[in-house]
């Protein structure tokens, strides 16, 4: 069921007026773009299929967007990304950045290749193909953890 809809952004569309040439985007700039429409999204999935209070959906919201979340979506969706795709993965998670004191520096740069992905299907306008990258993503986090499930037995 797609529901995420980016207003004023022509679905897949191949506009040339609206293209960003890549080349002229650092990974890290389409990386926080990335981080800005990928926590729209996890928003609006919260949102749609949680009537509960604010409170509990940003709690909620931070278990999909924190860095380790971020970096398991990243491995796991990477057979199912084009060659550019995980060209513009590996970019992004090859590129130096400070690391947030509560993430793991391999976690971080996974969860920028991450973002950075989905920021370069953004700016190309490649809505539904990025959409289905995060609904991908969303699959993948909503599975338990192989850990998780031995710590149960």
């Amino acid at each position: 069921m797609k529901t995420f809809q980016l207003e004023g952004k022509n679905k897949d569309s191949q506009c040339q007026d609206n293209l960003i040439d890549i080349n002229r985007i650092s990974p890290l700039a389409l990386a926080y773009m990335g981080d800005a429409v990928f926590e729209l999204f996890v928003r609006d999935y919260l949102v749609r299929r949680h009537a509960v209070s604010v409170n509990k959906l940003h709690r909620e919201a931070i278990k999909y967007v924190k860095a380790g979340s971020q970096a398991k979506a990243a491995r796991g969706i990477k057979d199912f990304l084009s060659e550019e795709e995980q060209w513009i993965l590996k970019r992004g998670r090859n590129q130096k950045s400070a690391t947030p004191k509560n993430a793991d520096m391999t976690e971080y740069r996974y969860a920028t290749g991450f973002e950075a992905l989905i920021g370069f299907l953004y700016y190309q306008n490649r809505i539904d193909r990025m959409t289905e990258i995060m609904e991908k993503s969303m699959y993948i986090l909503d599975q338990p953890d192989e850990r998780e499930h031995q710590n149960e037995t």
